[in-house]
């Protein structure tokens, strides 16, 4: 029954990526007029040319069709991915001083040309995944140059972790958030959850030393000094020595990192480590469970502090908690785990995917109502969290019937 019923959600997330999510980045949001992708499109669809273009965006973009070009093997994804890819090569990476801008004017010219760490990870991740898929060169070079850049400096050899943020020329900068709603602190759990993930992949490729090395430490990191071990949730911002003094749970943040840290270990294939971090990843799954609801998805987050709760259902916590739950599911068997990733799956196809414009939505807010305020795409809404699930489900569940028929 199991195999039928992971069958039937395989086909679902395949034709809900094939159908819907790529179609969508292909058809409307490649910018003919300046090349590239277009920096936005509204909540209601409608087209913003005016939209300076993310770094976020392009790097995530081009992870997503590398990764389904990998997995599906059709050309029109290729094509997506390597306009990507020459964007961020041709045009976010900063030839003189290294890493990438935050961002271009809507014609491709430099824009905010801050190095944020977080986006040099994204760039290491999509360029990882085309050279992952292609077997290309060019994209393996400036990847391992991004790795250097953000080792040589973002790393704290003194302190342990990755400082935020810096200017053009590397020098520092007074506010290093990653977006408005985040605090200014020179470390957070996102930014270390997002070089985690793209050293992960880059390791897939270059087993090299040095990233060896830093991959093991980060995970570490997330285990001693990220994770609290008395709730299971992570924390989520720091300062230097590693104090945090802020009470936020961020439930999409816990689950995806309880799946993202396992495939770590993985992929380093220590079996001493792996058994940790299963553990660890189980803990934070669990306490994940206390933001979702049967039938209507995981909220967003708490603030202790204030009791204040966000229950707005983003999309991407979403996506992050079907392949965080199925993850669970196949560590260890739980059958809950498998019912809550297939609960949610049906809370998207019900109230987050955009059946008439395509897309998901950003949200369903608390009281139950589409948030069509928000982009459709944009800054920070990219095809890699849905994207991203659906991949994983079919990878995952393709493998584990290959297992089952042989």
């Amino acid at each position: 029954m199991t195999t039928d019923t992971t069958k039937g959600m395989m086909d679902g997330m395949l034709r809900e990526l094939t159908q819907n999510i790529l179609p969508f980045w292909m058809e409307k949001m490649e910018d003919e007029v300046h090349g590239g992708f277009l920096g936005r499109i509204s909540g209601t669809g409608t087209e913003d040319g005016s939209a300076a273009k993310g770094a976020i965006l392009n790097a995530r973009i081009l992870w997503t069709f590398s990764a389904a070009y990998r997995i599906l093997g059709k050309p029109e994804y290729l094509a997506a991915a390597t306009r990507a890819k020459r964007e961020i090569i041709d045009k976010f990476y900063d030839k003189e001083y290294g890493g990438v801008y935050w961002s271009l004017t809507p014609e491709g010219l430099p824009d905010d040309t801050k190095k944020q760490i977080y986006a040099l990870g994204f760039a290491i991740y999509g360029l990882s995944e085309y050279s992952r898929a292609t077997g290309d060169a060019e994209a393996l070079e400036y990847a391992i140059r991004l790795f250097h850049d953000i080792e040589r400096h973002s790393f704290d050899k003194g302190k342990n972790g990755y400082f935020e943020a810096f200017g053009r020329e590397w020098g520092p900068i007074e506010d290093m958030r990653l977006s408005d709603k985040d605090i200014n602190e020179c470390k957070t759990m996102n930014t270390h959850l997002h070089i985690l993930e793209p050293y992960t992949n880059l390791y897939r490729i270059w087993k090299d030393r040095e990233l060896e090395k830093q991959l093991r430490n980060l995970i570490c990191l997330f285990m001693e000094k990220i994770l609290d071990q008395e709730t299971g949730h992570l924390r989520l911002f720091f300062d230097e020595d590693w104090r945090s003094s802020h009470d936020i749970i961020s439930y999409g943040h816990d689950i995806e990192a309880s799946w993202l840290l396992h495939e770590a270990a993985e992929v380093l294939g220590d079996k001493t480590l792996l058994e940790k971090t299963r553990l660890a990843s189980v803990s934070v799954a669990d306490a994940a469970s206390e933001g979702y609801i049967p039938g209507g998805g995981m909220i967003y987050e708490f603030h202790g502090d204030t009791a204040a709760v966000d229950a707005d259902r983003h999309w991407w916590v979403q996506a992050e908690t079907v392949v965080g739950y199925y993850n669970l599911w196949q560590m260890t068997g739980r059958e809950d785990a498998l019912k809550k990733a297939l609960g949610c799956w049906e809370f998207i196809k019900e109230h987050i995917v955009d059946r008439e414009g395509g897309e998901w939505i950003w949200s369903l807010r608390a009281d139950g109502t589409a948030n069509t305020d928000d982009d459709k795409a944009g800054f920070w809404k990219c095809p890699y969290h849905n994207g991203r699930m659906c991949l994983e489900i079919i990878e995952r569940t393709a493998v584990s019937r290959d297992r089952i028929e042989k």
